[in-house]
């Protein structure tokens, strides 16, 4: 039997913010936007670079959650988007597409919003339009508000 390993890829603040610019960048083309939808909770913090970057002051969110704790769970939509029609003109914005549940759940609410993500996931990159960052499904992404200080084990102690 195969043991499956999870690559832990740990992401600090300044790591966020500088990818979250590089996101604003390549949306730049893009817009602009009448509006953004920030998906709740990981994706506030992109969102609110992002917007600050477009200049977007139109911003709302859709809340989701897909996980309990460390471990993916049922999808359940707390708060759909607020927005009438099918999105058109609006940019969404997440922190991760992991399997994809959200980004389809996002996608039948406002199909014609522009979906992005700071990182993608191969099981979930095809429902994104823009992203900055894939990593390998198997990897753990520890966001900074996820994090605290503490000593780090070389990558050849963790196998």
């Amino acid at each position: 039997m195969t043991e499956q390993r999870i690559k832990s890829f740990p992401v600090s603040w300044e790591e966020l913010h500088r990818t979250s610019k590089a996101l604003a960048w390549r949306l730049l083309e893009l817009g602009p936007f009448d509006g953004l939808i920030a998906v709740t909770r990981g994706g506030l913090v992109p969102a609110a670079i992002v917007a600050r970057e477009l200049e977007i002051r139109l911003i709302d969110t859709a809340c989701i959650s897909s996980y309990a704790g460390n471990e993916r769970g049922k999808l359940d939509v707390l708060k759909p988007s607020p927005l009438a029609g099918d999105g058109s003109g609006w940019l969404i914005v997440d922190d991760l597409v992991d399997t994809g549940e959200t980004a389809k759940a996002l996608k039948l609410m406002l199909p014609k919003a522009h979906l992005a993500t700071v990182y993608a996931k191969p099981a979930g990159r095809p429902l994104v339009d823009t992203f900055v960052t894939e990593v390998s499904q198997d990897t753990w992404i520890f966001f900074p508000w996820d994090l605290e200080p503490q000593p780090s084990t070389p990558i050849i102690g963790q196998r």
